[in-house]
């Protein structure tokens, strides 16, 4: 299934959700789960954003969907990222210029 990268900002109102009840973090992960997101591994970081999330859903649109509903509760805001292991990479540049 396909990987996706979501870096996540959480705005005032979420700072005050993980402060007061920091366990929301994995009851967000179960509801992503239960539209079809995997959570693959999950990290607080420092800087731009507040948590970088690998995670996996079967095409676009699921996790396009999953993302709608988790910043339309305006606690969070996510930019998502579509990855592709680098192995898988090299494997189809290699098909690709083989058959040329």
């Amino acid at each position: 299934m396909p990987i996706f990268i979501v870096l996540s900002k959480l705005t005032d109102a979420g700072f005050e959700t993980l402060k007061s009840k920091p366990e929301r973090v994995k009851e967000v992960n179960k509801k992503l789960e239960r539209m079809s997101v995997k959570m693959l591994e999950q990290y607080t970081v420092f800087g731009e954003y507040d948590f970088v999330n690998i995670v996996e859903a079967k095409d676009n649109l699921t996790i396009m969907k999953a993302m709608a509903e988790m910043i339309s509760r305006g606690t969070v805001r996510t930019i998502t990222l579509s990855a592709i292991k680098v192995d898988d990479l090299i494997k189809e540049l290699k098909n690709s210029f083989h058959s040329i």
